[in-house]
């Protein structure tokens, strides 16, 4: 099991009372907001080494980071935000050591153009189910 939605240092530390209570242990992906748009969830790429070590700190396995970048016209629009991703992975090896070997990044509209860009793991559940119509609360129709 992988939970790809670390982003901040609160989730982590419960994350990992969880863990002690349950004597599970889990594989953690860093959700980045490489965008940095205001109605995402993930941590700012500034802020990335600061929660990776502080999740470290608090005793998860990290294995990778995550992204869901901006939405564009099409699937190459999403290329400079995996590219940042790599970028931020590559830098945290070269300056900490801590070696992520994974990138969660691309979704049905774009894996491919992901996968060109060092994905290992790809989010493709609108393409294997078809879309989801949702209400106007948000809420799954």
């Amino acid at each position: 099991d992988v939970i790809q939605t670390v982003d901040r240092p609160k989730l982590s530390r419960e994350l990992a009372k969880a863990e002690q209570k349950t004597g599970l242990r889990r594989q953690y992906m860093i959700q980045v907001n490489t965008g940095e748009e205001p109605q995402k969830a993930g941590v700012a790429p500034a802020d990335a080494d600061a929660l990776l070590q502080d999740a470290r700190e608090q005793g998860l396995e990290i294995i990778g980071l995550m992204c869901i970048p901006p939405e564009g016209p099409d699937a190459e629009s999403a290329r400079p935000w995996f590219v940042a991703l790599r970028e931020l992975r590559d830098r945290i090896a070269s300056e900490s050591g801590v070696v992520l070997p994974y990138l969660s990044m691309g979704m049905s509209g774009d894996f491919e153009v992901a996968v060109e860009e060092g994905a290992t793991h790809v989010r493709v559940g609108s393409a294997i189910f078809g879309s989801r119509a949702y209400r106007m609360d948000g809420e799954l129709a």
